[in-house]
């Protein structure tokens, strides 16, 4: 099974990047299945009913979430209606959503979607590691030709321990959150798909895919303020990353990252 993963999408750029290549990106390299984190999609700071229904138009079969989940309001409301959107698993219990999935494929092969968070860095939430085991005993294995896990998580440490912590046992673990794609994707010892950070999908001439002038403000006056920076608004660039499965288990073949645009160190 090949498994398409896009980064973090950042306000419109993120949203029209991913509309512009996702088709060509899924016949070229026949792509089975497609998941985006889509936390910041919404004018970089959530993610709406309408824009997860213009994901799913574009091709996208699921949409994982993070820390910025709940900024738009709307998807209180939504997010239990929508099976094929996921919120972290660790998140208090009692929050809307679900945090993990099992989904079958036209040719009956079935994927496991788990969205969990870190917890360094990071609002508070139960302990991943102690949540990824809940999920792990709850899915059946043998049914299961790929298992996919997207780690939103600031802390390169805690995405590692966690990569190493799964090895064996999943298809892939990859990190989303910090926005900048890393260069060290990688088949771990016993078998499971790596990658640390997969990037963004938006504008990389900015922070973070933010205005790069207020961030830089921010900073060098040491402004404390809390306040949004609105996403920047220049052409997107995507990044994300490909995972193919053994035909025999549910471990990993292969993992290469991809990057579409004109950014990042260009």
């Amino acid at each position: 099974m090949k498994v398409l993963f896009l980064g973090d999408v950042v306000g419109r750029s993120g949203v029209e990047v991913v509309k512009d290549n996702l088709q060509k990106i899924q016949k070229d390299f026949q792509i089975d299945f497609t998941i985006v984190n889509g936390e910041n999609s919404a004018d970089g700071f959530g993610i709406t009913e309408g824009i997860c229904k213009e994901f799913y138009s574009y091709g996208v079969d699921v949409i994982t979430t993070g820390n910025h989940l709940w900024d738009q309001k709307e998807i209180n409301e939504y997010i239990d209606k929508d099976d094929h959107l996921l919120k972290p698993f660790n998140f208090a219990e009692g929050s809307p959503g679900i945090g993990f999935n099992k989904y079958t494929l036209n040719d009956g092969k079935i994927i496991a979607v788990i969205n969990i968070m870190g917890n360094l860095f990071m609002r508070s939430c139960d302990n991943a590691f102690f949540k990824i085991e809940q999920v792990l005993s709850e899915l059946n294995e043998e049914d299961l030709s790929f298992i996919f896990v997207d780690f939103h998580a600031e802390a390169t440490s805690e995405k590692m321990a966690m990569g190493h912590h799964l090895d064996g046992r999943v298809t892939a673990v990859v990190g989303t959150h910090t926005h900048v794609p890393t260069a060290d994707a990688t088949i771990l010892k016993n078998g499971t798909a790596y990658q640390t950070d997969v990037g963004m999908c938006g504008d990389y001439d900015s922070v973070i895919g933010t205005k790069k002038e207020e961030f830089v403000r921010k900073f060098a006056t040491q402004d404390t303020e809390r306040k949004r920076i609105p996403p920047a608004s220049g052409p997107g660039t995507l990044c994300g990353v490909i995972i193919e499965s053994q035909s025999q288990n549910l471990l990993a073949k292969s993992i290469t990252p991809i990057k579409i645009g004109g950014k990042i160190g260009n």
